[in-house]
């Protein structure tokens, strides 16, 4: 059996921090909390497939069915930028892709680079490193991708929902899209996954704040977040193109993207 994820081996590798220094019995605990066998055996099911197919057998394998309003605001020009809240971690990017390669065949998903790790992705996936900071190689690909003819999904929160002033959601979405939509004239479409993950990670969460721990520990979670969602539907609302000409100089590109945020929110009322 390949193993695709390997806990051990990517924290022997990082480069700095204090993870590369955890003892052998609590790597054996983060593999059991990440779910590394069950998520190595479905890679290893379905690692003959590429792309939408692979997807589409992950969704399978999963048994998470999916129900969209407002397919019918998909443009046909597939040039735009298609922008999501980010309630899940992995669930939400599975559906956003599934969704989006499912209209127009290919698409570039800007996604972590924890990504890399699965083969079967490399067609879709372009990476960021969210937490140390990208490469200027990384910087390069992802300017060239922007440029291309080709869909691309985005969460533009940069990381998971999280609660805030009592209510699970979004951090304020980065600018970054607004201006690369503005250079590259890309329109934006929006989508609003509807529900939240599990409890305990918004727990964790809080935990943390409370003493003051800046390591995102809740996001070793995400993997069983996605064990959560077997069986369930998950529910996502696709508002109408915003033309990259809306974006004026009447608001800063932040300013105009906390609007489209809460559009983007507004699809879930």
């Amino acid at each position: 059996m390949i193993k695709y994820i390997d806990v051990e081996k990517a924290i022997k590798e990082r480069d700095k921090g204090i993870l590369k220094y955890l003892p052998g019995w609590i790597i054996r605990i983060l593999c059991r909390i990440i779910h590394q066998d069950e998520i190595n055996t479905i890679l290893n099911k379905t690692g003959h497939l590429k792309g939408p197919e692979f997807l589409k057998a992950l969704l399978e394998e999963f048994q998470i069915k999916v129900e969209v309003e407002g397919l019918e605001n998909l443009p046909e020009n597939k040039k735009c930028f298609f922008a999501a809240n980010h309630p899940f971690g992995f669930a939400d990017g599975l559906v956003l892709t599934s969704i989006v390669s499912a209209k127009y065949g290919t698409l570039k998903a800007i996604a972590n680079d924890s990504f890399r790790y699965i083969p079967q992705l490399d067609e879709f996936v372009v990476a960021v490193n969210v937490f140390d900071g990208s490469s200027k190689a990384y910087l390069k690909a992802i300017e060239e991708t922007y440029g291309m003819d080709v869909a691309i999904t985005h969460f533009p929160a940069g990381i998971v929902s999280r609660k805030r002033d009592g209510i699970i959601q979004d951090l304020p979405w980065q600018k970054s899209f607004i201006t690369k939509a503005v250079s590259h004239k890309r329109d934006i479409v929006p989508f609003h996954f509807h529900g939240t993950n599990s409890k305990l990670f918004y727990r964790i969460n809080t935990i943390r704040k409370i003493f003051g721990i800046k390591a995102n520990i809740e996001l070793m979670l995400l993997p069983h977040e996605i064990f959560l969602k077997r069986g369930e539907t998950i529910r996502v609302t696709i508002g109408k193109p915003i033309s990259w000409e809306t974006f004026d100089k009447s608001k800063s590109p932040y300013e105009w993207a906390q609007e489209v945020r809460a559009l983007t929110y507004n699809l879930g009322k």
